[in-house]
């Protein structure tokens, strides 16, 4: 077993700036792990992630360096090194997440103002992926190398906080077409491959069997309201509908289409307040099985400056987005951090932390909390069931936001791509954001064709749309 020792020590101070030869700066990211936590590089030996493999992508210039795995079937090696922020690993795992690629290792160490996080990742097949583009949305997410230090270092990241998550400026997309199956799927994959973001979805089919698609997005890249973009976004588009596509608008969106954004305080039924909240799973929407092993727990005994977050799971897409996700909303910092995910898929990870004032989670209640959050988020990560209205048929599927207003990234992509893997063709979708308690989540409502009872049985749509989102597939 091992045993930690001395974990709150004083860290030595990375060169902020990162002005030093290559050499200097790796040895430098080593001696920060192995003198601020020694029983740390014990812990890492332990798991197979060792401290020559940090030193191996340490960079001296870069803030992102992906290496390409020697063998085929070996992961490929993500390092980022840079200053640190609250909510810095949640923000790095979504992006991992929108690329659709999963994190099988990792290793993140901070000494609170610099920190060095190392990703094992795998693509899973989804399309080949952009790694130059990766690198660059991953560098996006990273403050810059200039952060100030000392007492201003808080204000800096609120602002800079407030900057980045500001709500951008929404457009609409209009257009029809000849409906076919897999065509819902089809368009949402153009605009994922353009990094066009999806708040809203209103698609209706009309009886001489034309499809009319109402898209609320916005652009990251902030350039939609140029004609080159709009002009883009159509033309990939057509090259994907061909002449089946009748018109193609983007404008930006009126008052009232922007009002659609905001929250409702009610939930569409059958979902209720205890089917997202409750720890309790129930089988006819629970994505992870009841059988899996989940234990989360929280230890001060092991560290005098440290709360040792210990978590033991089933492995799922998006898992490691989910824990940092939640402790990013809870304000927690991560001092250091081990994740390792088995081939047999259960998960071990261990993350020394504290909250945003520096202390350890002393006080019960905020332990039990924090543990009562993470179960719910790790058993329950999406609720996802099928309902009868009437003679229509309704697909649901439920995820909370994270408290900046992002979305989990892919969700619709994952729906949309399960209906047609099973044949099965979208009649109405919507998408939509719902408030329960103290969170915000959204809601993807999807009305099937008619003839979707032909295709598969209820039970084979929800575990096929639930393998999907997991991914189990």
């Amino acid at each position: 077993m091992v045993k930690y020792k001395n974990i709150g020590r004083a860290r030595p101070k990375l060169h902020p700036f990162g002005i030093c030869s290559s050499t200097s700066l790796n040895a430098a990211a080593v001696r920060a792990v192995r003198q601020a936590c020694p029983e740390e590089a014990n812990l890492s030996a332990a798991s197979g992630v060792g401290i020559a493999e940090l030193r191996m992508g340490m960079p001296s210039d870069e803030v992102v360096i992906i290496r390409p795995p020697e063998r085929p079937e070996d992961p490929i090696l993500i390092t980022v090194s840079c200053p640190d922020k609250t909510g810095l690993g949640c923000n790095l795992c979504r992006v991992i997440l929108l690329f659709g690629l999963s994190v099988v290792r990792g290793d993140f160490s901070t000494d609170g103002r610099w920190c060095y996080v190392v990703f094992w990742v795998v693509d899973r097949g989804r399309k080949a992926t952009r790694w130059n583009l990766l690198k660059k949305r991953l560098v996006e997410a990273c403050p810059p190398a200039s952060l100030p230090f000392g007492n201003e270092i808080y204000y800096f990241s609120k602002h800079q906080e407030m900057i980045t998550e500001q709500k951008p400026q929404v457009f609409l997309l209009k257009f029809s077409c000849y409906d076919r199956t897999g065509l819902l799927h089809d368009v949402t994959e153009v605009l994922c491959e353009l990094e066009l973001t999806i708040w809203r979805v209103k698609v209706s089919t009309t009886p001489d069997g034309r499809v009319v698609d109402l898209f609320l997005i916005t652009d990251p890249r902030e350039l939609l309201h140029t004609k080159n973009r709009q002009e883009e976004t159509c033309i990939h588009l057509r090259a994907v509908l061909g002449d089946s596509m009748c018109t193609c608008d983007v404008d930006v969106a009126s008052e009232e289409f922007a009002a659609c954004l905001q929250a409702s305080a009610s939930l569409p039924p059958p979902l209720t307040e205890d089917m997202l909240t409750s720890e309790v799973q129930h089988e006819s929407y629970a994505p992870v099985p009841s059988s899996s092993f989940l234990s989360v727990s929280v230890d001060n005994a092991l560290s005098h400056a440290h709360s040792l977050i210990q978590i033991q799971c089933h492995d799922h897409k998006g898992l490691l987005y989910d824990i940092m996700r939640t402790l990013k909303d809870y304000n927690m910092q991560i001092s250091y951090g081990r994740f390792n995910a088995a081939e047999d898929g259960n998960c071990n990870i261990d993350l020394f932390a504290v909250q945003k004032d520096g202390k350890k989670i002393v006080d019960q209640n905020k332990q039990n909390a924090l543990c009562s959050r993470l179960r719910m988020q790790l058993s329950s990560p999406l609720c996802v069931t099928l309902v009868s209205r009437g003679p229509d048929t309704e697909l649901l599927v439920a995820n909370p936001v994270e408290l900046c207003g992002k979305g989990r990234p892919l969700v619709f992509y994952d729906i949309t791509h399960a209906l047609k893997m099973l044949d099965i063709r979208i009649f109405l979708a919507e998408i939509g954001r719902h408030v329960v308690g103290d969170r915000e989540w959204e809601v993807y409502r999807v009305h099937l064709g008619d003839d979707h009872e032909l295709c598969a049985s209820r039970d084979k749509i929800v575990k096929g749309v639930t393998k999907m989102l997991m991914g189990w597939h």
